[in-house]
């Protein structure tokens, strides 16, 4: 994978936080730390999305596709 540099400004309060995981060897060091920070929060992002899209659908619908053909089916199972 392909790595870039940037430059990143921080409030000395976040930065000495981000100093004290390091000195507790939670994390190596800082740029380990907020590679790590950037992709929890993409992926809190993306989950989010997925289910603002998900509130979107309309249950009744998704419950009729999902059983479309089913009722058929269903008549062929053995009864037990």
């Amino acid at each position: 994978m392909n790595r870039a540099t940037i430059a990143i400004t921080f409030d000395q309060y976040i930065l000495d936080r981000l100093d004290e995981l390091i000195s507790r060897h939670i994390y190596p060091n800082r740029s380990r730390a907020i590679q790590d920070a950037v992709e929890e929060k993409l992926h809190l992002l993306e989950r989010s999305h997925l289910t603002q899209e998900c509130a979107k659908l309309d249950p009744n619908e998704e419950k009729a596709l999902a059983e479309e053909g089913f009722s058929e089916e269903l008549n062929q199972w053995p009864k037990y």
